[in-house]
């Protein structure tokens, strides 16, 4: 998950945990529409754990972002009973623009679809790291 100020960019993974495809953005709006939807989601895909891209700062600190990035994660873990992990997400959103651009997708194509293409960069991270 990419959880930003206005909007969550949901990716998801194949069964053979190696390809991740961005899935959903979720209006952030309310937490608890957020997490009925989240429950589906998990539900629906059988899901078995979640990433949450931690947004530190490039210096390695710690800022408001990751603060509250950290506080919704206590919130999803005390309604959701899978395993959550937080990963490092710095240029995620940067990284999906570019790769965005380098497939020739039109710009407001790249801006609606930014927070989920983000995320499948932040889980595509992930999967690579752990099958290292």
């Amino acid at each position: 998950m990419d959880l930003g100020s206005k909007r969550i960019g949901i990716a998801i993974c194949d069964e053979y945990q190696s390809i991740a495809t961005p899935f959903k953005t979720i209006q952030k709006d309310n937490f608890n529409k957020f997490l009925d939807e989240l429950k589906l989601i998990i539900n629906e895909n059988n899901i078995k754990g979640i990433i949450v891209g931690n947004p530190i700062n490039m210096d390695g600190s710690l800022g408001p972002s990751a603060q509250s990035v950290k506080d919704v994660c206590v919130n999803i873990l005390k309604n959701i009973n899978i395993p959550l992990c937080l990963w490092d997400e710095r240029l995620s959103t940067v990284g999906a623009f570019n790769l965005s651009s380098q497939l020739d997708i039109k710009v407001s194509k790249k801006i609606k679809n930014i927070d989920q293409n983000a995320a499948a960069f932040i889980l595509q991270g992930a999967i690579d790291y752990l099958k290292n």
